[in-house]
């Protein structure tokens, strides 16, 4: 049985980043929420939260693995995998239970669990969870459905069970053999997790290095230490899936060699959620990879429609969609006033063993771009607290324009460097000179901050007309 049809002041597909769009503007206004999944979205429930709190017991795990080298004799007497899933997830559903509720019974708002999808312009019917269809229509309307693994057909009809990252932190126990489909960040991100705790991994993966996106001489870095603590398998691919005499996986790859484990984790990528979204019958074009299509301001090619985060953006990041939803709670209350999205230093971070964080272009695409550039690597070990650590993999390398020394781009490997790289993210966003940055500030000593410090003095100096 349907509903009757319900017109709401602003209306949003999505309960991720999609959610902070009910701002003090809206007060005194209706507004309506629809979530098919679970509320909070994926970087909540599934992303970069949960994940990174696994990421945090791993870490400490290969602290007490490293410790003898340091005259501390640490031992690793237990995992208590359980424990640690629990406590991330003992911690996480309540916030999103809470989310919900709070949707459902707070002043202006109503939160319809189900999926929805377009039938006009600005005309959403939503399937209800519990039974029946939503009618809703709404002055704006607002998509941030995010995206969804992808998983490859050789897995999807093979029968065999897999996982992908929106179940694997549920398991019951740590698997003494996981193979991974993939070479990206969730795949590093795993590989490194279970290896910490237990796990024999091996890593398939179809390109020539691991997190091939990167800038090669960082990707080429990290594929070289992952090779040492996983079994890396490089431009490869699975052909064919089975189960074994034991009941495990077994995986056969293109060169003919086979591989067995006891749980198939697949990550793959990720692609956006408008497959079952209508978006014709809304008249909101999308691009050819199933993006929602969007200009600078984050409106759709449909009157009063907007589009935010991973469904939208080609960078499937927590921070550029909270970036993006600010923008867009300002240009739905301010249409006189529109504020574009700010795209050109995206940083991004993979929580593997080393870390990783870049932001900037890689400097393949500026030298296919013909943009000149200086470059300098200061390694980890080279300064005072590197050296104290006795680090032999960290590393940080600053591109700029030799003209100015303004930063294109930079990428570190190491401990800490999703912090350590918010000084250079900072120069680029305000256009600030290498040398400038380095001694225009004191920097704590013998702080491993000192590491970005060095790259900078270690580009040469900017030359007009270079």
């Amino acid at each position: 049985m349907s509903q009757e049809r319900e017109h709401l002041d602003l209306l949003i597909l999505g309960s991720g980043s999609g959610n902070t769009l009910v701002t003090r503007d809206w007060e005194g206004r209706h507004v309506g929420i629809v979530e098919h999944g679970v509320f909070g979205g994926t970087c909540l429930n599934v992303g970069c939260i949960p994940t990174k709190m696994f990421s945090y017991s791993a870490d400490l795990a290969d602290a007490i693995a490293t410790s003898p080298r340091f005259g501390v004799d640490g031992r690793l007497d237990d995992v208590r995998w359980r424990d640690i899933r629990d406590r991330v997830f003992g911690r996480i559903d309540p916030i999103s239970a809470a989310g919900l509720e709070y949707r459902r019974t707070g002043p202006d708002t109503s939160a319809y669990e189900g999926h929805g999808r377009f039938v006009g312009e600005r005309q959403v019917d939503v399937a209800l969870r519990a039974g029946g269809t939503a009618r809703l229509s709404a002055d704006q309307v607002v998509i941030a459905t995010g995206s969804h693994a992808v998983v490859p057909e050789v897995v999807r009809d093979s029968g065999v069970e897999f996982h992908t990252s929106d179940t694997v932190m549920r398991i019951e126990e740590v698997p003494p053999r996981l193979l991974i489909l993939g070479g990206g960040f969730i795949a590093a991100e795993f590989a490194h997790i279970f290896t910490s705790l237990g796990s024999a991994v091996t890593v398939v993966a179809r390109g020539p290095r691991l997190l091939r996106h990167l800038d090669k001489g960082v990707a080429e870095h990290f594929t070289a230490l992952a090779s040492d603590r996983w079994d890396v398998r490089l431009e490869e691919s699975v052909q064919r899936l089975t189960r074994g005499a034991d009941g495990g996986i077994v995986a056969q790859l293109g060169d003919g060699t086979c591989v067995e484990a006891d749980l198939l984790l697949v990550a793959t990528g990720r692609r956006a959620s408008t497959e079952d979204l209508g978006c014709p019958a809304g008249g909101v074009d999308l691009r050819e990879d199933g993006r929602v299509a969007v200009d600078e301001y984050g409106r759709t090619s449909a009157p009063g429609v907007w589009a935010l985060g991973d469904v939208s953006s080609p960078y499937l990041l927590k921070h550029v969609a909270n970036h993006e939803a600010r923008v867009v709670a300002h240009n739905l209350v301010h249409p006189d006033d529109l504020r574009a999205m700010d795209h050109r230093y995206v940083p991004a971070a993979v929580f593997t063993s080393p870390q990783i964080a870049t932001v900037g272009k890689t400097r393949e695409q500026l030298t296919q771009e013909g943009t000149r550039y200086i470059d300098f690597t200061q390694r980890y070990g080279d300064v005072a607290y590197g050296w104290a650590m006795e680090d032999r993999e960290g590393l940080c390398t600053v591109v700029a324009d030799p003209r100015d020394g303004r930063l294109l781009g930079a990428y570190l490997v190491g401990d800490q460097a999703s912090s350590l790289i918010q000084p250079l993210i900072q120069a680029m966003t305000f256009g600030q000179p290498a040398h400038e940055v380095a001694r225009g500030q004191y920097w704590i000593h013998p702080a491993l901050a000192e590491v970005v410090e060095n790259a900078l003095l270690g580009l040469p100096e900017p030359r007009a007309g270079a």
